[in-house]
């Protein structure tokens, strides 16, 4: 009975009907989080502080090196010399800041090592930068997750709200309120699902790639070379995998529970 509609007095039992504007909020969130996620290093304001990876110049050597391992990074010491170079990179531009004087962002990796000088480069950061976000990251998937969640929010737009009419049999204004269609609301919830399960992998994908990413820089340069992964990209591709999930458990439960009270009053 998608027409059916209730008094207020079941408002206080079925409150999650009243729930899709958090969802919206919820998705809305989601999508400007992943959004500045995908435009992380794209500029050289705020945006170098969100990164996926990050490589930068050091003079700290293990102390459990073998002969062989303290022989090679004392080579790769002398080719480093005293650079002084820090490189972020993001899914789709790349920052680099030489003696942490003024950041330079680019999607053009020929481009900065061009304004940066290959000399101050020696160990070629910004080449390992730009070959693990081209072989190792993958936007598409945030992308589709987006699409999906922003089209999950316009479905969730056309919910009805509550609104007074009169009770002709006492003559007094009550709140009532109608179902949402059915339909749109599984679609709703079937495009949210997706959405977050994509970004679930996303998440995933971007976490375990930075993390061995990072390790196996530090293992190949011997202590002349100190990564750091990105706390604020994991953090915010996360949040909203979680906020996703959420909305698609609160739009789930709304539907069973539509389903529920719908058989109720036809019995």
């Amino acid at each position: 009975m998608a027409n059916l509609r209730f008094a207020s007095s079941f408002q206080r039992f079925l409150p999650f009907l009243g729930y899709h504007h958090i969802c919206m909020i919820g998705q809305a969130i989601a999508i400007i989080l992943i959004s500045i996620l995908l435009a992380s290093c794209s500029s050289y304001s705020s945006m170098t502080n969100v990164y996926i990876l990050g490589l930068s110049y050091t003079n700290s050597t293990p102390s459990d090196l073998s002969p062989i391992g303290k022989n090679l990074s004392e080579t790769l010491n002398g080719f480093k010399g005293s650079s002084q170079l820090e490189v972020r990179t993001g899914y789709f531009g790349m920052c680099v800041r030489q003696r942490g004087i003024l950041w330079l962002c680019s999607s053009d990796t020929n481009g900065l090592v061009q304004q940066i000088g290959p000399e101050n480069d020696p160990l070629n950061l910004i080449g390992t930068a730009s070959k693990f976000r081209d072989d190792v990251l993958f936007s598409g998937l945030l992308f589709m997750a987006i699409v999906l969640a922003f089209i999950s929010f316009l479905l969730l737009a056309t919910f009805p709200g509550w609104h007074e009419e009169r009770n002709m049999a006492s003559g007094s204004d009550i709140d009532v309120k109608p179902f949402p269609s059915r339909p749109v609301s599984q679609v709703a919830l079937s495009c949210v699902t997706v959405a977050a399960i994509l970004c679930l992998i996303a998440s995933l994908w971007q976490h375990v790639g930075s993390v061995g990413a990072a390790a196996m820089a530090e293992t190949a340069n011997y202590g002349n070379v100190r990564t750091d992964v990105g706390a604020g990209a994991i953090a915010m591709a996360w949040t909203g995998f979680t906020l996703m999930t959420f909305v698609a458990i609160g739009l789930l439960i709304m539907i069973l529970s539509i389903i529920v009270l719908d058989r109720l009053t036809e019995d």
